[in-house]
């Protein structure tokens, strides 16, 4: 259950991510609200990392939950904000994704 805790959680890094992004690109009031749901998905999802690190290591917690932040950031610029998708890029990408499903298969 931790698990899929700790997933969530890094899935709302990525929104915490996005809407920095958003923020920059705003104009006007709709600045606050993607700062607002920034502050939101911060929150949630350091809650979520400390509920997620009660029975999981905290090494490999925060690896994981930074890889998919780092992973999920990646693919929201490549397709949300019209980041290049190029081949080196793609590459890495791919290494790091390994690197979190290893990290899962050998932790307890």
């Amino acid at each position: 259950m931790n698990w899929i805790i700790l997933i969530i959680a890094g899935l709302f890094e990525v929104s915490f991510a996005t809407c920095l992004g958003k923020a920059k690109e705003a104009v006007g009031t709709d600045v606050y609200l993607w700062y607002t749901g920034f502050f939101v998905s911060l929150t949630v999802s350091m809650l979520l990392l400390i509920k997620a690190t009660e029975t999981l290591p905290i090494g490999t917690a925060y690896a994981v939950w930074t890889g998919i932040g780092a992973v999920g950031t990646v693919l929201m610029g490549i397709f949300v904000f019209k980041e290049p998708a190029e081949f080196w890029r793609l590459v890495f990408l791919t290494t790091l994704v390994g690197s979190i499903i290893g990290l899962k298969a050998v932790s307890h």
